[in-house]
């Protein structure tokens, strides 16, 4: 039973209202929004909290500690726990230029994470997960990586998939498995950067082959084929980064054709697949012998895991790819790659991504509505690209626009070819608050607004 002489500030807890520390640590936000609250008040001690709420103390504590965590409350030592002032925000900068997945609202991820920990130390050998393994991941990992790849594939192999720490590793030990000092490797005009700074870095020539609001022309493709004799092609098909464009299943089977006739092998880069809304089947599935298929963690969950999984299904050529990567990353580290494990076999890894996904289209439609006629996203994803109007290039806008607190990235970034379309990549995850990512887009839509000649940087 709970106590009538509760505080005026907490309501009555709900038995289908969520976690109870989240339910009191969103009844002290509240009565601190509407007035009923204010900084210096003090708190009641835990124990008498929980007695009145008919809890046990350590909800109160939880409780707490979230509200600390979201700066409402603060410890005073043996005074006891009082309302925080408002934390002053010292850094201005709005950064919507980090692809990163956005924080799902109803997702305790800090719970998550020291629950997901703390099941990996009970059932692994912590020796074990502070040694040196080789290149490729446990079995359980393997198992792992082939039940996160099911919904692209089906049920696989599991000594099919090699874990990786990251896709830009994967992305690097492929060219240097597949590819020889001075070849040819093929993408998109605008592409992903940490391609060209791979290929650039081994002595790989990167050339462009055009594209249109569907991906790489397959016309261009072939062209391309005949006259360079390229040893890869680079796709990233599934809201692509940075055009967010996915291409359609007619357009993938052209260019796996195309690949088939001139034995020329494709990486597919492929991120975003499992938050786009029905996204075609990978390119994978269309030349399982001709594609090498990537698919990170890092975009779905969160990059701090270091976590990707390589579809690679000829054995040797698995090999020869886990020695391209053990010359410069031995091993994914152990305690991350068996905590990714542990939240896909246990089911977390799919909670958290759908909160993800729902959070990420939910910032789509607060920036289809901010950005209105400028917006040209297709609703998923964690990013937009966006043309800019033609008084405003896209690397002066990103100048006027850090001057004003916010980071965007230029369509310059990501050009594989000399010439560059006018845009910028705006990313709606990596801002936590979405009030603050409101703020952000409505800033930079003034901003779009004026002309050039109407800026003017402050001197001092």
């Amino acid at each position: 039973m709970q106590d009538d002489s509760l505080p005026i500030w907490l309501p009555r807890l709900a038995m289908h209202g969520g976690p109870r520390f989240l339910q009191i640590a969103d009844a002290l936000q509240a009565a601190l929004a509407d007035g009923a609250l204010k900084p210096g008040d003090r708190l009641p001690p835990q124990r008498q909290l929980a007695a009145q709420l008919d809890v046990d103390l350590t909800t109160i504590t939880r409780a707490y500690d979230e509200a600390k965590r979201r700066n409402l409350l603060e410890g005073r030592g043996a005074r006891g726990t009082y309302v925080a002032a408002p934390k002053v925000e010292l850094s201005s900068i709005l950064d919507l230029s980090m692809n990163t997945p956005p924080p799902p609202a109803g997702v305790d991820f800090d719970d998550m994470l020291k629950q997901g920990l703390s099941q990996v130390l009970m059932r692994a050998d912590s020796e074990l997960l502070m040694t040196y393994h080789l290149a490729g991941g446990s079995d359980s990992d393997r198992q792992a990586g082939a039940k996160w790849l099911e919904p692209m594939f089906g049920r696989l192999d599991a000594q099919q998939v090699v874990v990786c720490p990251g896709a830009q590793a994967a992305i690097a030990a492929l060219i240097l498995a597949l590819t020889a000092p001075g070849d040819i490797i093929l993408a998109e005009p605008s592409s992903y950067p940490g391609l060209r700074a791979a290929a650039s870095q081994f002595g790989r020539r990167l050339i462009a082959v055009e594209a249109d609001q569907h991906g790489m022309l397959p016309e261009m493709l072939e062209q391309a084929c005949r006259q360079h004799q390229p040893a890869l092609v680079y796709l990233n098909p599934t809201l692509q980064n940075p055009t967010a464009t996915t291409m359609p299943e007619r357009r993938r089977k052209q260019l796996a054709s195309i690949a088939k006739r001139y034995k020329v092998r494709i990486i597919e880069d492929d991120p975003y697949w499992l938050l786009a809304d029905a996204p075609p089947p990978p390119i994978a599935t269309l030349a399982p012998e001709q594609v090498y298929y990537i698919s990170t963690l890092s975009k779905c969950l969160t990059p701090g895991l270091r976590v990707a999984f390589v579809l690679i299904r000829d054995l040797q050529e698995r090999e020869r790819f886990l020695v391209a990567l053990r010359s410069f990353a031995l091993m994914v580290a152990p305690l991350t790659a068996a905590l990714a494990t542990q939240w896909i076999l246990d089911g977390s890894a799919a909670g958290l991504m759908g909160g993800v996904r729902n959070e990420a289209r939910l910032r789509h439609r607060m920036a289809r509505d901010i950005l209105a006629g400028r917006y040209s996203g297709a609703g998923d994803g964690l990013h937009i690209w966006l043309e800019l109007p033609a008084y405003w290039n896209s690397s002066q806008l990103a100048r006027a626009a850090d001057s004003e607190g916010i980071a965007v990235t230029p369509a310059e970034a990501f050009a594989t070819a000399n010439d560059s379309v006018n845009a910028i990549r705006i990313c709606l995850g990596s801002i936590k608050d979405r009030a603050r990512l409101q703020a952000g887009l409505q800033r930079l839509s003034h901003l779009l607004a004026r002309r050039p000649e109407s800026f003017s940087a402050a001197v001092v």
